[in-house]
């Protein structure tokens, strides 16, 4: 029987067979007979450990370490390749839509107007800026306008309109939707400044022409195209609403009583004239006579006296005239003078 040396720990009994490899203690590494601390871990050292039982799972624990940190690597490469991967896409792939243009510069030089469709960029290289060519429609608030008779309002409308030259609208202007608004809400003020309240209410239409004519005319340089100006609504006071009313009413007052007149002139001008075309044929005035007497008898059954005309009369006044022209006159009386 083999005594073990006193300096060495004593192993288990499966170790101690013959071509047995040893391997950890049992009981966590704390040697059979320890009666110290059980609670204590066990410290070898060259005294403790000759034989270096524990010399294969230090390289093993290393091992694992460093699989452990290749993988994390590995895994923080992935999401950073990733991340690059997709920036480089969305910066290198543009889609353009039917409705969509794309103005690119190349090293912040206009190179061209690009799409619709798919589009590829060079990365920090190349940019892109997208226009929007559809009709836009754009409500401006309403403004504070005085009209050419000092009267205060407040007027707002309603602005159509669209792109028709995306390398002026990028490059000419710096955001020509906020400029297009502007230039609107000051055109309205002048526009509308130089006329009565009366065409505000009366001639929309022909002011939007000429609000649209000016816009188009500063716009133009933009590549905007002014498509259509609509004067929406205009709002007075309520002092001013009842002075209009009382205008208004006015004024129909004053065009009745013209009108009235117009016709009493119009009516006198026809008696004129007929009194006239009466005068210079006696039969007709006769006939006229005739009519009114009728008309006059048969309202009421009533006895009307008709004188004899003057003209049937006329002859037979005639006739005793000449019969009296041809009677010599009687003689004179002869005085008698008696003799003394």
């Amino acid at each position: 029987m083999i005594h073990p040396h006193p300096c060495i720990p004593t192993l288990g009994r499966e170790s101690q067979r013959i071509g047995a490899i040893p391997g950890p203690m049992e009981n966590g590494g704390i040697p059979e007979g320890y009666t110290g601390d059980a609670t204590q871990q066990y410290k070898y050292s060259s005294r403790s450990d000759p034989l270096n039982l524990n010399r294969e799972t230090e390289p093993r624990r290393h091992k694992l370490k460093f699989q452990a940190q290749d993988f994390i690597t590995s895994v923080l490469f992935v999401i950073v390749a990733f991340i690059i991967l997709s920036v480089l896409i969305r910066a290198t792939v543009k889609i353009l839509r039917e409705y969509e243009r794309g103005v690119v510069f190349t090293l912040g030089r206009f190179q061209k107007v690009k799409g619709p469709g798919f589009i590829v960029l060079t990365p920090f290289v190349q940019e892109m800026v997208r226009v929007d060519l559809r009709i836009q429609v754009i409500e401006i608030p309403a403004q504070d306008v005085i009209s050419r008779g000092n009267v205060s309002m407040k007027v707002d409308a309603v602005l159509y309109f669209n792109v028709i030259d995306p390398e002026h609208a990028v490059i000419k202007v710096q955001q020509y939707l906020p400029a297009t608004v502007m230039l609107a809400q000051t055109t309205l003020r002048a526009v509308l400044g130089q006329h009565p309240l009366d065409e505000m209410l009366s001639e929309r239409k022909k002011l939007s022409q000429d609000l649209q004519g000016i816009l188009e005319g500063q716009t133009e340089v933009w590549g905007i195209k002014i498509s259509n100006v609509e004067i929406r609504a205009v709002e007075l006071t309520e002092n001013m609403i009842r002075a209009i009313a009382k205008q208004a009413e006015a004024e129909r007052d004053r065009r009745a009583k013209i009108i009235h007149a117009e016709a009493e002139f119009q009516a006198a001008q026809t008696l004129v004239d007929a009194a006239t075309i009466l005068s210079s044929v006696p039969a007709a005035m006769q006939l006229r006579y005739l009519q009114t007497l009728t008309e006059i008898g048969a309202e009421q059954n009533s006895t009307v006296i008709f004188p004899m005309p003057l003209d049937i009369i006329k002859p037979l006044l005639a006739l005793l005239d000449s019969k009296a022209a041809a009677v010599p006159p009687p003689p004179l009386p002869v005085a008698v003078h008696a003799v003394a």
